[in-house]
């Protein structure tokens, strides 16, 4: 075999392990919260902007995602949680159903207050384990001083939160900046 057929074979590999792998994620998102993904509140989020261009929605299902994956991680460190309560909390963290970018749709300082607002709405909807409250109502910490997790599902989700939240907010800086780029270039050759 030439070695460009096995660099294939190792890339088309590499893609059915990740496939499999994202496969797994999304069939345990529908197992613990099925309920949630086909709710037409949690649906509603779609319409919300979190960060850049990346909806609430979106940003709850790579939450939970990302906290199934460190998840799996711990638990090779003999780490174990509760794989329903994390994933029901991650889906429901940012559950506050405003668009937050409109200043008159929300209290002020929304960083501080939506924590508080998501519990609510998820109280009124689901019945929430003590797990699930402790992961919504404290994963901003430690923006939210006061309030800091007392579970390690909550401290899974706060994590995985940051991780997501820095990534989709530097990857919308990052195709900001290179389409002004494009947009500059483009606008140079048409004056030069």
């Amino acid at each position: 075999m030439m070695k460009d057929e096995r660099k294939e074979q190792k890339r088309k590999e590499a893609f059915r392990k990740w496939a499999r792998q994202h496969a797994k994620l999304r069939r345990n998102l529908r197992k613990h919260g099925g309920d949630i993904l086909q709710s037409g509140n949690f649906k509603s989020t779609n319409s919300f902007i979190q960060h850049g261009s990346v909806s609430v929605h979106s940003h709850s299902i790579r939450v939970a995602e990302c906290s199934l994956k460190l998840e799996k991680f711990l638990e090779k460190l003999g780490i174990h949680c509760h794989e329903r309560d994390l994933v029901r909390g991650a889906l429901l963290h940012d559950y506050f159903l405003y668009d937050w970018h409109d200043k008159y749709s929300h209290e002020k300082l929304h960083g501080f207050h939506h924590p508080h607002v998501a519990l609510e709405n998820a109280s009124r909807e689901y019945q929430l384990t003590p797990r699930e409250r402790d992961i919504i109502q404290k994963h901003m910490w430690p923006l939210t001083l006061f309030h800091i997790p007392r579970c390690r599902e909550a401290w899974v989700v706060t994590t995985a939160d940051k991780y997501c939240s820095l990534k989709e907010t530097l990857l919308e800086r990052k195709g900001r900046n290179k389409n002004r780029k494009k947009s500059e270039n483009h606008d140079a050759k048409d004056t030069g």
